[in-house]
C-alpha cells in the first residue's frame, strides 16, 4: 500500500432533478493526510465522497488521484486505489457470510482464488473481526458491521480510504475501537462525519461544506474553534475544544 495524493478542481455536480449539490469545490489532500469533511445535512458531503472513485461523475471540474483523472476509462484502476466505506454498512454487506463479503473485492479484481483466503483473514484480523469470518452479516451488531465493511475495503489494499459517517450508530466502545483503528492507518484518509470530537482527535485538516461550497478550511483547532462561523453554517464548536487553549 502506497498513499496517494488526491486533488479536486472546481468540482460541480447537479442531480437530474436540478438540485445543485456541489458548486466549485477545490481542494488538495496530500499523500498520507487525514482530512475531515464536515457540514450540516444536505451540505454535499456524501455527494463529494461519491465523486472520489467515480460512483458519481462531475457535471464539470475534475478529480485526480495520484495525478490520474477520474474518467470512465480509468475507473477500474481508480477503484483499486480509492476504497469507499459507505454510511450504511448494509449497502456494503450483501453476501451469505462475512468471508464472502470480504472476498468479493479481491476476487472481482482478479486475485487468484488460492490467495484470497489469506487476504480475507489479514483484513479481518486488522479490524479485530477474524472470529466472525463464517457469520452471516445480518446477525452482526452495528459496530461489527462497520468493522467488517472497513475490512471489505482493506482487502483490496487501497491507497486512499474514504469513509462516510464511520462512527454513526456505534456505542462508546465501538467508537473508541474505530478511532484507534483509523489512527493506525497509513492511508490517505478522507472522512465525512458529524462527529466533530473524532475530527479533533484523528484528523490533521478539515473542510466545512455548506450549500455545496467550501466555507472554511484549516486545522481542526482553528476551524472548529470559530464558534460564530460554525453556528452560521449549522454546526457547533465541539466540547473537546471548549477545554483547550486555542493555541494548543
Amino acid at each position: 500500500m502506497n498513499s496517494q495524493s488526491l486533488e479536486i478542481r472546481d468540482l460541480c455536480f447537479t442531480y437530474p432533478d436540478g438540485t445543485e449539490a456541489l458548486r466549485g469545490i477545490s481542494c488538495r489532500v496530500a499523500a498520507g493526510e487525514s482530512l475531515a469533511v464536515v457540514g450540516g445535512n444536505g451540505s454535499g458531503k456524501s455527494t463529494l465522497l461519491q465523486h472520489l472513485n467515480g460512483c458519481l461523475m462531475p457535471s464539470s471540474g475534475d478529480v485526480l488521484v495520484g495525478g490520474r483523472p477520474v474518467r470512465h476509462a480509468t475507473l477500474s484502476d481508480i477503484r483499486r486505489t480509492v476504497g469507499i466505506v459507505f454510511q450504511d454498512p448494509d449497502d456494503q454487506l450483501f453476501m451469505p457470510t462475512v468471508f464472502d463479503d470480504v472476498a468479493f473485492g479481491p476476487l472481482n479484481f482478479g486475485m487468484p482464488p488460492d490467495e484470497v483466503g489469506q487476504c480475507v483473514d489479514l483484513a479481518l484480523e486488522r479490524v479485530g473481526m477474524l472470529h466472525l469470518r463464517g457469520r452471516p452479516p445480518y446477525k452482526l451488531s452495528a459496530g461489527e458491521k462497520r468493522s467488517v465493511a472497513i475490512a471489505t475495503v482493506l482487502a483490496v489494499s487501497p491507497d486512499v480510504l474514504v469513509m462516510d459517517e464511520p462512527s454513526s450508530n456505534l456505542d462508546p466502545r465501538g467508537r473508541r475501537r474505530l478511532m484507534e483503528l483509523l489512527s493506525g492507518f497509513e492511508h490517505t484518509r478522507i472522512i465525512a462525519t458529524h462527529d466533530l470530537e473524532m475530527v479533533v482527535e484523528i484528523c490533521e485538516r478539515v473542510i466545512v461544506l455548506d450549500g455545496g461550497c467550501i466555507v472554511a478550511e484549516g486545522t481542526p483547532a482553528d476551524v472548529l474553534n470559530d464558534e460564530a462561523n460554525m453556528l452560521a453554517h449549522g454546526l457547533e464548536r465541539p466540547h473537546i475544544l471548549r477545554h483547550r487553549h486555542p493555541h494548543n
